[in-house]
């Protein structure tokens, strides 16, 4: 989907997530605000690009699984939590910025649709994934707009 027509946006301004743990597996299920966006972000949103964004702070495989009747997508990182919350030495080794850091992935959207949904979504000041330091920093993710 890259063509004039088409403008990139971060996850944020159509979908909310939340985030948790298990053991080493951080697990995030990202919801769509409008069930008519669903298809979008089950076409962009695959566990590769997940991977990919993720970088460093995901060891392991990424799943996807699909939930169209609650318009949501929800992914499991494999080796995310350094050994999990009772072990690790890690911030967060609950896992529960990573629903955050997923709303930061872009995906192409209709030029249209940007513009209907630009500012739907809160994006903490100056924030961005290297703030932590592949999942290992003290970043404290800015503050709300």
């Amino acid at each position: 989907m890259s063509n004039a027509a088409t403008v990139r946006v971060q996850l944020v301004h159509l979908a909310h997530a939340r985030s948790g743990d298990k053991g080493d597996t951080a697990n995030v299920g990202l919801i769509a605000y409008d069930p008519a966006h669903f298809d979008l972000l089950r076409e962009q949103v695959t566990a590769e690009r997940v991977k990919a964004h993720f970088g460093g702070m995901v060891e392991g495989d990424v799943e996807r699984f699909e939930l169209p009747n609650l318009g949501a997508l929800n992914f499991l990182l494999h080796g995310a939590l350094d050994g999990g919350g009772t072990i690790s030495l890690m911030n967060d080794a609950q896992g529960k910025v990573f629903s955050t850091a997923l709303l930061r992935m872009e995906i192409d959207v209709p030029a249209e649709l940007a513009e209907a949904v630009a500012g739907r979504g809160r994006v903490p000041a100056g924030w961005s994934v290297d703030d932590y330091g592949a999942g290992r920093g003290t970043g404290d993710g800015g503050t709300e707009r």
